[in-house]
């Protein structure tokens, strides 16, 4: 099987777009969560995955919009990006996202988890570092682990009898190899990066060929940032999809 697997899409439709466009051909979508907030067009990008044969998890963000996550925990800019998500969105795509997990297994693919933040803990743990990635290679069983959350692109490896763990941005269009390896994979963020590139960030996961492909693609960041004008969404979130930060 053929995957694409996106994740932190946050209501960015034409973000979403030009992943879906540059992508290859694919069987189905993983998504890592947070579908929502930040963004200007959660209605569509709910309605948009949905086109795939798709496993969704879901985010932070995400259970913010439906009341499973206090507001109150998030900054204010997302706060009031919360706020307007969950008057914005229709009652069927609230229920769809009621109907998500924040982890699991891919279904028909032993040994690979999903999870927006961690097995550890599937809503909010960031993975950023080796400490972080050490730990949950220790506590689960799994070959591979993709996450989502941090907005970073990263690959872990564990390095088996040394016990330890090497962390590193992977390179655009280059497969990383699965086979023999314990891995934890973040494919980066649809609609908001913040590894300092704006570009839409992805991979494509193919089980059978044992390989993860990391994808970058451009996207016309004025047209959300005008939508996000005109529903009255924070300053800053508009200022900062420029930057990827």
């Amino acid at each position: 099987m053929r995957y694409i697997v996106v994740s932190d899409i946050h209501s960015n439709a034409p973000a979403l777009e030009a992943v879906l466009r540059d992508a290859p051909a694919v069987d189905a979508m993983i998504c890592l969560g947070d579908i929502v907030g930040y963004g200007p067009d959660p209605n569509l990008c709910i309605q948009r995955i949905q086109d795939y044969d798709l496993t969704t998890l879901c985010g932070n963000h995400d259970q913010g919009s439906i009341g499973q996550a206090d507001v109150l925990i998030f900054n204010r800019d997302a706060r009031e990006a919360l706020s307007w998500t969950q008057q914005e969105l229709t009652r069927e795509n609230l229920n769809f996202v009621r109907s998500l997990s924040p982890a699991g297994q891919l279904d028909g693919v032993p040994g690979i988890m999903l999870a927006h933040g961690s097995p550890r803990d599937p809503v909010w743990e960031y993975v950023v570092d080796q400490s972080a990635a050490a730990q949950n290679f220790r506590q689960f069983r799994f070959d591979v682990l993709l996450v989502g959350h941090s907005h970073l692109p990263l690959v872990f490896d564990w390095m088996g009898d040394d016990q330890d763990v090497r962390v590193h941005r992977p390179e655009l269009d280059a497969p990383v190899m699965l086979e023999g390896r314990r891995l934890i994979l973040n494919p980066g963020s649809v609609g908001q990066p913040r590894d300092g590139n704006p570009k839409a960030s992805y991979a494509v996961l193919d089980t059978e060929a044992g390989t993860w492909l990391p994808r970058r693609v451009e996207y016309a960041v004025e047209i959300t940032q005008e939508r996000m004008r005109a529903k009255g969404l924070p300053r800053r979130l508009i200022d900062r999809l420029e930057l990827g930060r």
